[in-house]
């Protein structure tokens, strides 16, 4: 039986609710809301599943470069940002232990296919997660395994981006 899920931007995250009901509760995560909202992407994330979301927090998007956010909101950007969104997500409940496992049985990496058809790579830096995007840049898995109905959320520090 796994533990409690942790808290998540101040909220309470219940296993019972999918991955859209318990990240608008988040105020970390009011921008990837956002983003999942303009992109269209609220009913698959709502659905059975299950997935494996990394999600970045607000901060995380406020350090991509000044405007990215905005011009990836316009309607005219939707599938750019949908692309971006969709690289966040690996189909399958990939949890903390999952994860070690695939990394341990790859040598120290795991290779992981996303629902926008790129890749993620997962390593271990001690007793952190990290994940490393097509363009080489590496998010930390700062809270792991909160659970949800339809799937696993990992809270990233960085925005991982597709090549």
């Amino acid at each position: 039986m796994p533990m409690a899920n942790p808290m998540v931007g101040g909220a309470a995250m219940y296993p019972t609710k999918d991955i859209v009901d318990n990240a608008v509760n988040s105020k970390d995560h009011t921008t990837l809301v956002a983003a999942v909202k303009a992109a269209g992407l609220v009913d698959t994330l709502k659905s059975p599943g299950p997935f494996t979301v990394f999600a970045p927090t607000n901060e995380a998007f406020a350090a991509l470069p000044p405007g990215t956010v905005d011009t990836l909101l316009k309607p005219e950007n939707k599938p750019t940002l949908t692309k971006v969104l969709t690289y966040h997500v690996v189909p399958g409940r990939m949890d903390g232990p999952a994860l070690m496992s695939a990394i341990a049985a790859g040598g120290g990496k795991a290779m992981l296919k996303t629902a926008s058809g790129g890749t993620l790579t997962a390593t271990m830096s001690g007793s952190k997660v990290m994940v490393t995007d097509a363009k080489g840049g590496t998010a930390t898995v700062s809270i792991a395994n909160v659970y949800q109905s339809n799937g696993v959320i990992h809270v990233v520090d960085k925005v991982l981006l597709p090549g």
